[in-house]
């Protein structure tokens, strides 16, 4: 089964500037990424630009210097309340904290809205466009144990987590995927606590290469015969690629992520991952900014999708090794379909 964008997400897709009531044009809409060099944050700001453009809207579009640097995303979000922004679309790197300065943005009037990360507590924001990130990694879990089969009842696993502050898309990601594989989470809200044996540890990556290579080495300190690697982003899955070939090990051991950019649906071709869950941030982006200019145009605030607290824009498992029961599509379609 090709799981594809919900109809909602779709409906809004076709959505062309000549829908909207006058209002929107010339309005301000900021993006917020966690980085502007991230490839997955680069389609983002690509999304936005080009729909902003469409729409005869401006955007101003702001990123921290690495994953995790709060203070930044603080500063774009006063910036953009003196701009008079229309709305926010961010990516937040501190799901809580960032919650305050956006208060203050949406008392101003502005609609917020987060893209893919959702914040704690999700109602922090208007609206969520988001991943299913449980799914998304549950969906690698899933693969990964029917992939090992009996096996998997002796899998080492090693956790390459985002950072210690555990934001929302890292948690639901990391626990999702334990969830598929087959293990108790203990307590969902984060990750770590699990008392799984078969979970080596948990390290942070900052989301790139080489926070991925040095987590990857700090795992295998712990024990050189870890087999499997869940990694929080396609950037660390190949940092831990790296590590693992410097010692021999490239060849045994399965490596899983999430994203489904061009470069890592590549890794998935090339071998470097086995499976990788593919979401689709330049959907994310341009549906934001959509929503921005209808809520300038007459107010209106996007309405979650069915039976869900967010607006889900998809996930697919890319695999060129389908594992029964679980739903899959192929590194063609991947590669067809990757953040475009």
């Amino acid at each position: 089964m090709k799981t594809t964008f919900t109809s909602a997400a779709l409906a809004l897709l076709a959505t062309t500037g000549t829908a909207f009531a006058a209002g929107h044009e010339g309005a301000t809409a900021c993006l917020i990424t966690k980085t502007d060099i991230n490839p997955f944050f680069v389609k983002m700001r690509e999304g936005a630009a080009a729909k902003a453009e469409e729409l005869g809207m401006e955007l101003q579009a702001y990123a921290g210097q690495v994953d995790g640097d709060h203070e930044a995303q603080v500063d774009a979000i006063e910036t953009c309340i003196a701009a008079g922004a229309k709305g926010i679309l961010i990516t937040a790197s501190d799901t809580k904290a960032i919650v305050e300065p956006l208060r203050r943005a949406r008392d101003a009037g502005i609609l917020v809205i987060a893209l893919d990360t959702p914040l704690e507590p999700i109602d922090g924001a208007d609206a969520t466009f988001a991943t299913d990130n449980f799914e998304a990694g549950r969906l690698i879990g899933a693969w990964a144990a029917a992939t090992l089969g009996d096996e998997a009842a002796n899998a080492k696993i090693g956790m390459l987590d985002l950072n210690e502050s555990q934001p929302s898309v890292g948690v639901l990601r990391d626990q999702g995927f334990l969830t598929g594989f087959g293990i108790d989470v203990k307590d969902p809200s984060r990750w770590g606590d699990e008392d799984d044996p078969r979970i080596i540890g948990n390290e942070v990556t900052a989301g790139n290469e080489e926070g991925g290579r040095t987590a990857m080495e700090n795992l295998l300190l712990q024990d050189p015969e870890i087999n499997v690697v869940y990694t929080i982003n396609e950037p660390a899955a190949a940092g831990a690629y790296e590590a693992l070939r410097a010692m021999g090990r490239d060849g045994d051991v399965l490596i899983v992520s999430v994203d489904g950019g061009c470069p890592g649906v590549q890794n998935v071709a090339d071998g470097v991952i086995g499976a990788t869950s593919q979401q689709y941030p330049l959907l994310m982006a341009s549906l934001g900014i959509e929503a921005i200019a209808e809520f300038a145009a007459n107010g209106t605030v996007p309405e979650p999708s069915e039976g869900l607290d967010f607006f889900n824009t998809g996930v697919n498992l890319v695999t060129d090794a389908p594992a029964d029961g679980v739903e899959s599509i192929s590194v063609e379609e991947g590669l067809e379909r990757c953040w475009g």
